[in-house]
């Protein structure tokens, strides 16, 4: 069962520049991940500083593999740039239930 993850994140305002472009450059390496079938980042149309990173994983297990991953050697240094810490809500398509 497929899973599309949502990651809702928000920049600090001293990081409105240079956090997007990081968070691009971090994402590389979701991409390359085992597992994902793709990533795609869109910003809120009046909140330049909200934006959520809409992933899609071939199952749970391995966006849970990434997510362990990513809590220890593959860490990304992404809260740096952040005024709070990302929310994450992860989905599965209604045809797979």
């Amino acid at each position: 069962m497929t899973v599309t993850s949502l990651l809702d994140l928000r920049f600090a305002a001293d990081h409105l520049e240079d956090g997007p472009r990081a968070l691009l450059d971090i994402l590389a390496d979701t991409r390359a991940f085992d597992g994902c079938l793709g990533v795609q980042v869109v910003t809120d149309v009046t909140d330049p500083a909200h934006v959520v990173a809409v992933e899609r994983w071939e199952s749970l297990e391995h966006d849970d593999a990434y997510r362990a991953w990513r809590a220890g050697p593959g860490a990304s240094g992404l809260g740096d740039y952040l005024a709070g810490p990302p929310a994450l809500t992860r989905f599965t398509d209604v045809a797979s239930l």
